[in-house]
């Protein structure tokens, strides 16, 4: 594939200014005022796929968002390669932040500062102009599938009917993913599993309508007031979740992983100065990096309720509202997690006032092998390309499918990403570098070419 590496350098302009336009794409699955411009998203990369010289290039509906799929078959002898990515993205609150606007896309310090630049559309990508430049060079070793969805964000709810519906056409060898990251440019990182996630919102009414705080303040229940106590009592001081139960289930890392994870390079100082804080917090007795990789969590997404506008209104609040995530690690569930947390948080609320609990979407956590072929693979590549062996990492984000794609199809999937987590996803100012972006259209070749071989020696 190293015939490749020119033709990355000549068309480096045009694959940036193509990224860019689909970056320009409000494609944000939350809020169905977007819905024109996800389809048109999903249609943009289905054309993308076609002129590449894909033989099958579909927008294909399902009960919400659409998920794109291709494919090349070249000989149904070699392996499959099943590529997932998303193009649907993260919504971009708060607007002030940003120092440019979310779907106008710049270039600055060799970064490509958009909403979806690493997540995922800059990843997702990677691998079409990767999959361009090997048809347009007749050197696809292997046959590849790609599954592109539009709802990640928001859980992924219809990508579970579509697997299962299309179970024989989506069979293959492995799953390739490019949706995580890797500890840094000069220290790239293969990511080994993932946390799961548990999305909930909870509401707490007190009286029936808002009221005067004159008249009422100190005689009735304010539900922001309670609402703030109930979280706070869902950790201690050790910063250790109380809900009871809560750890029965959690996997317990070995002396020896946790000693390998902390040879990972980490600098508290950059950390620090990267997100402007003065000291890191979370759960005692725990590094940062285990806290953020192997720890479950909850952690408040949101919170609102009475008057939030411009200049004063007294009023106590009828309503006080808050969304809440738990990040969980193997072995926890979302269905025990969601009904642990549903028991405690209403046994924390007063009589005075009313509590309603509303699970959103969730996902298992995963562990994936490091002796697979596909890991093996994975590697060789990363280190042609980056001149170093990768580290295996485990990751603190979620992506709920993976556990989905095991179930479903019977298949462990790979996670090679190209982003840091530097580069602020899911946050204004969000932003993928362009060294990241070539490295991945460079390394996605290889790992093709090694898997087909490794896969020949079996």
């Amino acid at each position: 594939m190293e015939h490749l590496k020119p033709l990355i350098k000549e068309n480096t302009d045009r694959f940036i200014n193509e990224l860019m336009d689909l970056l320009r794409i409000p494609s944000v699955s939350a809020d169905s005022k977007y819905k024109p411009d996800v389809l048109r998203a999903a249609e943009f990369i289905r054309d993308k796929f076609k002129a590449a010289g894909a033989d099958s290039c579909e927008v294909i509906p399902t009960a919400g968002h659409p998920v794109v799929y291709a494919e090349k078959i070249i000989d149904p002898s070699k392996p499959t390669i099943l590529v997932y990515g998303h193009y649907d993205v993260q919504p971009p609150d708060p607007m002030d932040l940003w120092h440019s606007p979310p779907f106008e896309p710049v270039i600055k310090d060799e970064k490509i500062y958009a909403r979806g630049a690493c997540d995922d559309k800059g990843q997702v990508y990677m691998h079409i102009k990767a999959f361009e430049l090997m048809m347009s060079t007749n050197s696809l070793p292997c046959n590849v599938k790609f599954m592109i969805e539009g709802e990640e964000e928001v859980g992924s709810e219809n990508l579970g009917p579509f697997v299962i519906a299309n179970k024989e056409r989506l069979k293959s060898d492995v799953i390739l993913i490019s949706d995580t990251s890797i500890i840094a440019n000069d220290v790239p990182s293969i990511t080994t599993g993932l946390r799961g996630l548990a999305y909930l919102e909870v509401e707490v009414t007190g009286a029936d309508h808002d009221l005067h705080s004159g008249t009422y303040g100190g005689g009735v229940a304010n539900p922001i007031n309670v609402l703030c106590k109930m979280i706070a009592a869902l950790k201690d001081d050790n910063n250790h979740i109380t809900i009871p139960g809560f750890y029965n289930d959690v996997e317990v890392i070995s002396e020896e992983e946790r000693k390998a994870m902390a040879r990972a390079p980490f600098s508290m100082d950059a950390y620090k100065k990267h997100l402007g804080i003065d000291e890191v917090e979370g759960e005692a007795g725990y590094s940062t990096l285990e806290r953020t990789t192997i720890r479950p969590t909850l952690d408040v997404n949101g919170i609102w309720g009475g008057y939030i506008g411009e200049g004063s209104k007294t009023v106590l609040p009828s309503k006080a509202f808050a969304k809440i995530s738990m990040r969980l690690v193997p072995h926890q569930t979302v269905d025990n997690t969601v009904e642990q947390f549903i028991a405690y948080f209403k046994s924390l609320a007063p009589p005075s006032v009313k509590v309603e609990v509303r699970p959103h979407h969730g996902g298992a956590p995963v562990v994936t092998p490091t002796d697979s072929l596909a890991y093996r693979a994975a590697s060789m590549a990363m280190e042609k390309t980056f001149g170093v062996t990768p580290i295996p990492a485990r990751a603190g984000g979620s992506i709920p499918i993976v556990a989905l794609f095991e179930k479903e199809l019977g298949l462990k999937s790979l996670m090679m990403g190209f982003g840091l987590n530097t580069d602020l996803i899911h946050s204004p100012n969000e932003h993928y570098g362009i060294f990241n972006f070539l490295k991945g259209i460079e390394t996605i070749p290889y790992f093709y070419e090694h898997f087909t071989a490794i896969s020949a020696e079996k």
